[in-house]
C-alpha cells in the first residue's frame, strides 16, 4: 500500500493553528522575492494553486489565501509520529519522503489493514492521509491518487482497462513533459494509446527505457520495497523555499546535513567511502557529483570537507534551489587507525559524542548550526 498524508505542511499548520482551518493557506517562500509554494492546501487548490508555482502568481490566483513560510523541524517531528504508526502495522516500510511511504502487507489484509492505518492517524494525530492499496508500487500509487483526498482507494489488476487506461500518460511514474511530448508524436495521451501501441516503433525513437512504461502501462510493476535495513545509502536533502544566491549559507545548509547523515551512520554503526552532492538550480537542472575517499568515513566534519569541496568545485552560476548529501559504500563498524589523532581530531571526536548524546536524548532537531541563526540568505538584490 501506498500512504501519503494529503496537502502535508499545510495540514500540520492547520492543525497547530486552528484559526486557518477551512482556509486557503500557501506554505513556502516570500511572496515579494521569488519563493515558490511547497504546498498548499486542499482550500487553495481549488483556486488553481499547486505546488512549485511562484508564490505571486498563486496569490494572483487566491489573493485572500493565508501564507507562512514553514516549520521544517516540526513537520519532521509530526512525520516521525506517523512512522511509529506505520511500524506498528509492519516493519516492511519504504520511505519516500518526509510525508509518504510504501508498506508491505500479508495477502488479503491490504484492504483492511489500510483502514485501519487511516482511522489511526486520524485519532492520533489528527491529520489527514490517503492510502492506495494493490498488488504492486505502481496501482498503489495510481490508487493512492485516485483516493485523494483523505480516503482510501485500491486498484487491482484486473481493473487497469477501466481505470488506469483512461487517465493521462503523465500519471505513469518516468513520463515528465519531454517524454510526454515525444509519445504524443505517436498520438498517445493516455495510459490505454501506450498500452495498445506497438512496441518496437517506440523503442527505436525513445530507447530501451520505454519497455517499463509499456509495462507500466499494462498495470505491470516488478520493484520492490527497499526497506531501510537494506538501504545502500544515507541521505538528508533540503529545498529552499526561494532562490539562494549566497554560498556561505550554502555552507551553514551543508554543515546541518552533514551531521545529520554523520549522526544516521553513527547510529547504525556504519561508515561510508562515498560522498555525494545534490544540487538543484534555478531552472530546475539536478546534479549529482560524487567523490571516493581512500578510508571510509562517519564524522560530521569530515562528511561536510568532502561535500563543501563537490559544492565549490561543481556549483555553477547561483542561484540554488536544493542541496543534499548522500553517503553510500558502506561498511560495518569504524576503521581503526594506528595513528594518534591530533589535538583537533580528538576534540572533533569529543564534540560529536556530546552532540549523538543530546540527539538520543532530545531528538535529531535539538542541534542546529549557528550560521544558521545568523546567516541570512541572500536575494540576488542584496548581492
Amino acid at each position: 500500500m501506498l500512504c501519503d498524508l494529503d496537502a502535508f505542511f499545510a495540514s500540520v499548520e492547520q492543525l497547530d493553528r486552528p484559526e486557518y482551518q477551512g482556509k486557503p493557506l500557501l506554505v513556502g517562500g516570500d511572496p515579494t522575492g521569488r519563493g515558490v509554494v511547497s504546498t498548499c492546501s486542499y482550500e487553495a487548490r481549488k483556486y488553481g494553486v499547486r505546488s512549485a508555482m511562484p508564490m505571486k502568481k498563486a496569490l494572483e490566483l487566491c489573493p485572500h489565501a493565508v501564507v507562512l513560510r514553514g516549520n521544517m523541524a516540526r513537520y519532521k517531528e509530526v512525520s516521525n509520529q506517523v512512522r511509529q504508526i506505520f511500524e506498528s502495522f509492519t516493519p516492511d516500510i519504504e520511505f519516500i519522503s518526509i510525508d509518504e511511504a510504501y508498506l508491505a502487507v500479508p495477502k488479503d489484509s491490504g484492504y483492511d489493514k489500510g483502514k485501519e492505518i487511516h482511522q489511526a492517524v486520524r485519532e492520533k494525530l489528527h491529520l489527514p492521509i490517503s492510502v492506495g492499496i494493490s498488488v504492486n508500487k505502481l496501482l498503489a500509487k495510481i490508487a493512492c491518487e485516485l483516493a485523494k483526498p483523505n480516503n482510501v482507494g485500491t486498484l487491482w489488476p484486473e481493473e487497469v482497462p477501466e481505470q488506469l487506461w483512461p487517465l493521462s500518460i503523465r500519471n505513469l511514474p518516468g513520463i515528465g513533459p519531454v517524454t510526454e511530448q515525444k509519445l504524443e508524436r505517436f498520438g498517445i495521451k493516455t495510459v490505454r494509446d501506450l498500452a495498445n501501441h506497438p512496441l518496437d516503433p517506440l523503442i527505436r525513437y525513445l530507447g530501451d527505457h520505454v519497455k517499463t512504461l509499456h509495462q507500466y502501462a499494462h498495470g505491470i510493476d516488478n520493484r520492490e520495497l527497499e526497506m531501510e535495513h537494506e538501504a545502500k545509502s544515507i541521505s538528508e536533502e533540503t529545498t529552499f523555499p526561494e532562490d539562494i544566491f549566497d554560498p556561505e549559507y550554502i555552507f551553514a545548509v551543508l554543515q546541518e546535513l552533514s551531521a545529520g547523515v554523520g549522526y544516521r551512520l553513527r547510529k547504525g554503526g556504519i561508515s561510508a567511502k562515498t560522498i555525494t552532492l545534490k544540487l538543484r538550480f534555478q531552472g530546475f537542472q539536478t546534479i549529482t557529483r560524487s567523490k571516493s575517499l581512500p578510508e571510509t568515513i562517519f564524522g560530521d566534519f569530515e562528511i561536510y570537507r568532502t561535500a563543501k569541496e563537490l559544492f565549490q568545485n561543481h556549483c555553477g552560476t547561483p542561484p540554488w534551489r536544493l542541496i543534499g548529501i548522500q553517503a553510500s559504500g558502506f561498511e560495518h563498524g569504524t576503521q581503526l587507525t594506528l595513528l594518534t589523532p591530533t589535538p583537533a581530531e580528538a576534540k572533533e571526536k569529543e564534540i560529536l559524542v556530546v552532540k549523538d548524546q543530546l540527539r538520543n536524548k532530545y531528538g535529531s532537531e535539538m542541534i542546529i548550526q549557528g550560521k544558521r541563526l545568523t546567516k541570512k540568505p541572500k536575494g540576488k538584490s542584496d548581492l
